[in-house]
């Protein structure tokens, strides 16, 4: 197995801590009290979710597809 790194998107909560999710694995995501933990959480989940995908012998998603940019509007 090698090492890739897997796109998140990291949003703080009214109430503090962070919710997080992995844009190119439906359903994946995690929460943690701080930054480093939300992290730790979330690539938890990812293996989680990508030994589920290996074992429904499914394709994993490969994150080298993904672009990640920004728009900007008028606010």
């Amino acid at each position: 197995m090698s090492a890739k790194g897997f796109p998140v998107v990291l949003e703080p909560e009214e109430d503090g801590g962070y919710v997080v999710t992995c844009p190119i694995i439906p359903g994946c995501y995690s929460q943690g009290d701080s930054l480093q933990e939300a992290l730790d959480n979330i690539r938890e989940a990812i293996e989680l979710c990508l030994e589920d995908y290996r074992e429904r012998g499914e394709a994993v998603p490969n994150p080298d597809t993904v672009t990640i940019g920004s728009v900007v509007v008028q606010v």
